[in-house]
């Protein structure tokens, strides 16, 4: 199966146009047909995340820490742990863990915005520095963000 480069929906074999957005296929832009549709996930709100995360008093923000592991897995091809995992790992090493895996997620939601064609920049220095200095939640936002363009809405 091909995938219109444009909006990722499926297309007729031989196509000019896509039906669903009109982008014109075929000629140059054969080569950039893509093989990967893009992946559904579910368009999280970082600003009702983050007061859920103050509200509950960190309870929400390990749901949300553990939904975030699972997600990227689902649209990269590296899965390294799953979100329970990496919250063992971080409980074990005392947040150790967590600052690797700030590093792991803008490394990996980069390598998955090359693979389906979306310009997401690689966040990876910037997400360590800031886990490392404590501002966690900050970096949280920005992971969320990114997968949030991987959404349909």
């Amino acid at each position: 199966m091909k995938y219109c480069p444009n909006c990722g929906k499926e297309i007729v074999a031989g196509a000019s146009f896509c039906d669903n957005c009109g982008a014109k296929l075929g000629g140059e832009n054969q080569a950039s047909y893509s093989n990967y549709s893009t992946p559904i996930l579910p368009n999280r709100n970082i600003a009702i995340s983050v007061i859920l995360s103050l509200v509950t008093c960190g309870i929400y923000n390990i749901y949300w820490f553990i939904m975030m592991t699972d997600e990227s897995n689902s649209i990269s091809d590296e899965e390294y742990s799953s979100g329970a995992m990496s919250l063992l790992f971080t409980i074990i090493t005392c947040g150790i863990y967590a600052i690797y895996w700030n590093y792991q997620m803008g490394r990996k939601l980069a390598e998955a915005g090359k693979k389906y064609h979306l310009a997401i920049a690689d966040n990876s220095i910037l997400y360590l520095f800031l886990s490392i200095f404590g501002l966690g939640i900050v970096s949280n936002c920005l992971i969320q963000s990114d997968l949030n363009r991987f959404s349909a809405s």
